[in-house]
C-alpha cells in the first residue's frame, strides 16, 4: 500500500515519514507550530500505535515528507466535503498568508 494519494490524506491514515523509524497516524491538518507560528504544516500526527501520551508529543510534517502509507483513514462523504472546503480555503490563500493572519490575530489578543 505504498501509493500516496493526493495531498491531505484522511484523519487516521498511518504513514512512515522519510528517514523515519516509527509510524505516525494523522490527526489534523494545517497546524501551526507554537514555536514558529509563521509556519503552517500540512499535517499533525501522533506516534502509532501509542497515540498521544502527552500534549507535547504532536508531530508536525508536510505531505512531501511522507515516504509510504500503511493504512488509509476513513474516506466518506463527510471527509470528502471537509477536504473540498479545506482546498477551497487554501486555493484562496496560501499557507503563508494564513499563518501571517493567525499570527496577527494572536498578537492582537496579547495587546
Amino acid at each position: 500500500m505504498n501509493e500516496i494519494r493526493e495531498k491531505f490524506l484522511p484523519v487516521g491514515t498511518v504513514v512512515l515519514l522519510k528517514n523515519g523509524t516509527k509510524r505516525v497516524m494523522i490527526n489534523g491538518f494545517c497546524t501551526m507550530d507554537a514555536e514558529k507560528p509563521e509556519i503552517i504544516y500540512d499535517y499533525s500526527g501522533v506516534l502509532f500505535p501509542e497515540g498521544a501520551l502527552s500534549s507535547d508529543q504532536t508531530l508536525l510534517f508536510n505531505h512531501e515528507q511522507i515516504e509510504r502509507v500503511d493504512h488509509y483513514g476513513l474516506y466518506d462523504i463527510e471527509e470528502q466535503e471537509f477536504k473540498k472546503k479545506l482546498k477551497e480555503v487554501l486555493a484562496k490563500e496560501s499557507k503563508e498568508t494564513l499563518a501571517q493572519k493567525a499570527l496577527a490575530a494572536k498578537e492582537e489578543q496579547v495587546n
